[in-house]
Order: structure tokens, then sequence, then C-alpha cells
């Protein structure tokens, strides 16, 4: 058994990348979202509130890139009653809300996206946007 093992990092110029992808596709559909972009820890590399956004959303948005990047898949899969119990045990943290897709190279996690303010599949739109714009693995 090897005592290291390799990672993959998203840089912040990757995470810009993908927030402005985020930004100008929210634009194209008249959502103002919020967006955050974390790493594979699920410790903040970039965000932002659109004008306009639901600045609740940010809270949401963030627990949907935290879980994502924590279960290295999309978020809206577990059921209702786990998510709200991993929810208030994770004090937000974790969110059962879709919104959240990992960013993959090679199947690698690399970090999450979450985007929130609009309708489950809006913000998906947004995040998929995102990682096409950046070439992230198709989610």
């Amino acid at each position: 058994m090897s005592v290291t093992r390799e990672t993959l990092i998203l840089s912040h110029a990757g995470a810009m990348q993908a927030l402005a992808a985020a930004i100008a596709h929210a634009e194209k559909i008249g959502i103002p979202q919020c967006v955050f972009v974390v790493d594979a820890s699920g410790e903040t590399i970039a965000s932002i509130r659109m004008d306009g956004a639901k600045y609740l959303s940010m809270h949401t948005a963030r627990a949907k890139a935290r879980t994502a990047a924590s279960s290295n898949a999309p978020t809206g899969a577990m059921s209702f009653e786990f998510g709200t119990a991993a929810g208030i045990a994770s004090q937000g943290g974790v969110t059962h809300l879709p919104g959240g897709l990992p960013i993959r190279f090679g199947n690698r996690l690399a970090g999450a996206i979450g985007v929130g303010s609009g309708t489950g599949d809006q913000d998906f739109e947004v995040a998929r946007a995102a990682l096409a714009a950046i070439g992230a693995d198709a989610v």
C-alpha cells in the first residue's frame, strides 16, 4: 500500500473561467444565479451572487458545491429524509437540492460547482455550461 496519492487541483484561473461561463449562461437564459466553485476538499475558490439572485441561494449554492465535491456525484439524488438529516448534522454544509456537480478531468475529481437561485434544472444547466467551458468531464 502506498503512503501517498496523486491529486488533481483546480487552479484559480480554471475556477474563474468556470465562473465566467456560468455567469454568461445564466445571463443567456435570463436567470440570475449564485455560483460557487470549490476545490476537491470543498473549500471555496471563487463565488458570485449575480445582480437579482436570491441572497439565501448563496448558502445553498455553497452547500451544493461542497456536497458534490464530498460525494463526487451530482446533488439531488439522495432521499429527502437523508438529505434533511445530513443538512442538520453538517450545519447546512450538505444538501439534497439539485444544482451541484463534481468537476472531474479524466474521471479524477478536481473540485465542484454549485449553482442556486433558479429551478433545479436551470441550476444544473448553468453548472454544465461551466464544466464545458473548462473542458471538464460531462456529468
